[in-house]
């Protein structure tokens, strides 16, 4: 539990960072473009280190499991990641940040459908904290938010959510890192067939006449120059590669609940970082929702930690009366 906690801890810095990136390099890119090649990208990277990690397990891939990466690339790169992209375009990216960390939301539910997990009454509570800090930040009665970047961002954070909890089970067969390269690489060449889909002249044409230009000709590995390549390779191998990786690992070593702790801790790291690097002046609404994260996260992680020594306190009662 405690290794998982430093996974949650890694997660969190990268994926906090995320948007603040996206957005320095999003303006060289093709939306659709740089989500292809930041997955693919991450994906080889950790190639490596997924076939060192199956052969140690002694795991192989079967049939069935490459259908379940299929489906989970699927999931997170050509619907979740396309989602989020385009809103990073749409909409601000501390505004992304906050409201895609709504997806813990999203995990409790689908981990209790899919995984059976419970919840539990400090989830809720927790669960409530948060939404209220998450909600005084975005400050709905002072902020205009993009009603098509607000869409689009929760429809990121419920396919990042269902993409979460779909991969828990694989992650607990071969590791976070496998899941994630797997998924990433087959995700990335479905996305592929669809960029070469959308080069078709009358499919060109058609996704033009529906106002859906960034989906039509798709250039691919163009844009790069010497001052975007440091933030491309923090964005393709750091937050893509490790962050994601990381995240699973999270997951293997805890549960889908606790590893979406990542996501209150984002709303809380994201603007002070962008107050760091990008001189994005802290609001006092933003501090205050701040407070609120903070206060739900370190209930949640107490309860847990609490929760586990008394399912151990049982385990060892049960193996000293055997």
């Amino acid at each position: 539990m405690k290794k998982g906690y430093l996974y949650i801890a890694i997660a969190t810095i990268l994926f906090s960072s995320m948007e603040i990136m996206l957005k320095t390099i999003s303006q060289s890119f093709n939306p659709i473009q740089l989500t292809f090649e930041r997955f693919f990208i991450g994906g080889l990277i950790l190639l490596p280190f997924s076939i060192k990690s199956l052969k140690s397990k002694e795991e192989s891939v079967n049939k069935e499991d490459i259908k379940q990466f299929l489906l989970l690339g699927f999931m997170c790169v050509v619907v979740s990641m396309i989602f989020y992209q385009l809103a990073v375009n749409y909409t601000k990216a501390s505004v992304v940040a906050v409201i895609f960390s709504c997806n813990p939301v999203f995990v409790m539910i689908f981990a209790y459908i899919f995984l059976k997990e419970e919840i539990h009454s400090h989830n809720i509570l927790s669960l409530i904290l948060e939404i209220v800090g998450i909600i005084i930040i975005i400050n709905p009665l002072s902020i205009k938010l993009s009603s098509i970047g607000l869409t689009l961002t929760l429809l990121a954070a419920i396919t990042f959510a269902l993409y979460g909890v779909l991969g828990k089970k694989s992650a607990s067969k071969f590791g976070g890192e496998v899941v994630t390269c797997f998924s990433f690489i087959l995700g990335s060449i479905e996305m592929l067939i669809l960029i070469l889909i959308g080069h078709i002249p009358s499919v060109s044409t058609l996704l033009t006449s529906f106002n859906l230009d960034s989906f039509a000709n798709v250039p691919l590995f163009t844009g790069y120059n010497m001052g975007n390549i440091l933030s491309v390779i923090y964005v393709y191998v750091f937050v893509t590669g490790l962050g994601y990786a990381s995240y699973f690992k999270a997951m293997e070593e805890t549960s889908a609940n606790t590893a979406s702790l990542v996501f209150f801790f984002k709303p809380v790291l994201s603007p002070i970082l962008a107050f760091i690097f990008i001189n994005e002046f802290i609001p006092i609404n933003m501090i205050v929702g701040i407070l609120f994260i903070v206060a739900g996260s370190i209930f949640t992680i107490i309860c847990n930690m609490s929760l586990e020594k008394k399912l151990l306190a049982n385990e060892d009662e049960i193996n000293s009366n055997q």
